[in-house]
């Protein structure tokens, strides 16, 4: 039990430092991988018109979006 506790702190510091990161910089300056640009591409290239800056539940559910 003693492990798993140390284990799930430290994994919660962790995540604390992540948000920390990237809710302090403009994401568009934020590279979290050396492949950031790579999947970006790949996504515009397969969701061309899909809006992330404001998502609606009953669009994504719409056949079209399937």
């Amino acid at each position: 039990p003693r492990v798993e506790l140390a284990w799930a702190m430290k994994a919660h510091q962790h995540a604390q430092v992540y948000f920390n990161l990237i809710s302090s910089v403009d994401p568009k300056f934020l590279n979290l991988t050396k492949v950031d640009d790579r999947i970006y591409e790949e996504f515009r290239r397969t969701f061309r018109d899909l809006r992330v800056d404001v998502l609606d539940p009953e669009e994504l559910k719409s056949e079209p979006a399937k």
